[in-house]
C-alpha cells in the first residue's frame, strides 16, 4: 500500500475512536446506572460507530427503567 493511503486510513481510524469513544462511554455509563446489563454488554461488544450509543443516549434513557430497585435521581428544578 502507498504510503499516503497508510496515513490517510491513520487518521481516519483516529478521527473515528475520537467520535466513538466519548458516546461509548456515556452510553455505558448511563446502562451501568440504569441497571440494565443486556444494553450494557451489547455497547461494550458492539462496534456501530456510536450509532447504537446514541440510539441508547436520546430514545431508551428518556424511559424509566424496568429495574425498579434502581432508585432515579432527582433533578434540581433550578437547573
Amino acid at each position: 500500500f502507498p504510503v499516503e493511503f497508510s496515513n490517510n486510513a491513520l487518521i481516519i481510524m483516529i478521527l473515528v475512536g475520537l467520535w466513538t469513544i466519548p458516546w461509548k462511554g456515556v452510553a455505558l455509563w448511563r446502562a451501568a446506572k440504569r441497571g440494565e446489563r443486556n444494553w450494557f454488554i451489547a455497547i461494550l461488544i458492539l462496534n456501530t460507530f456510536a450509532i447504537l450509543e446514541i440510539f441508547y443516549i436520546f430514545a431508551i434513557t428518556r424511559k424509566p427503567p424496568k429495574n425498579s430497585a434502581v432508585p432515579e435521581t432527582k433533578k434540581d428544578p433550578l437547573i
